[in-house]
């Protein structure tokens, strides 16, 4: 066996022993980590669930409002073009057990039409503040499910890690520090078998 080229020695027993602890605690982490990071996802699973029933439902609003003002204001484009692109998105992240999750943030700022209110009615008005509430919720859900993804991927790796310790590491260790073990008795007990004879020979000597 492959475990059994480690040479018997007691320092090789301390070496392996030491392996084999490390092993052991290098496991406990990982598994810590993945059940935080387990919990972790499932809040997010949960938050993502809901997200996405609010954003449905806000973009089912919000394109019925643009429909109603088309429909009283004829075509609404050059209104619509008045609305400048959005630049208050910020992106930072923060760490959780070692995993980078992105931080998404809307610039909270007062809501300010941009078009005139001459030619324009409430209908116009109902569609953009409901196309603000979209934008909100479209970075809130960006935030989660990319968070979702990484964690996911995380949670692989850190798998991938335990069952490694679990299954292939530890277990060797384990059949190391026991190939020693049982070597080191064996030497000792025929050493101990050695010393008798030798003992037995001196007695026998001496009575003769």
């Amino acid at each position: 066996m492959a475990d059994q080229q480690v040479f018997p020695t007691k320092g090789n027993l301390i070496l392996s022993k030491k392996a084999l602890q490390l092993a052991a605690l290098g496991y406990e982490l990982l598994d810590r980590k993945r059940s935080i990071l387990i919990r972790e996802l499932m809040e997010l699973v949960d938050k993502a669930g809901e997200l996405r029933g609010s954003i449905e439902d806000t973009y089912i609003g919000a394109y019925a409002a643009l429909q109603r003002a088309n429909i009283t204001m004829g075509v609404i484009m050059p209104y619509a073009s008045s609305v400048p692109i959005e630049k208050g998105l910020s992106l930072s992240s923060k760490s959780v057990m070692g995993v980078e999750l992105p931080t998404v943030e809307l610039e909270d700022r007062q809501t300010e039409v941009t078009y005139g209110f001459s030619q324009t009615n409430s209908q116009l008005d109902i569609a953009f503040l409901e196309f603000e509430k979209v934008k909100k919720i479209t970075t809130e859900l960006a935030e989660v499910e990319n968070s979702i993804y990484r964690l996911s991927v995380a949670i692989r790796k850190t798998q991938r890690r335990a069952n490694a310790l679990q299954n292939i590491i530890i277990p060797r260790n384990e059949r190391i520090v026991k190939f020693i073990s049982d070597s080191l008795e064996e030497k000792d007990r025929e050493e101990f078998s050695r010393m008798k004879v030798i003992k037995a020979q001196k007695l026998k000597k001496q009575r003769a």
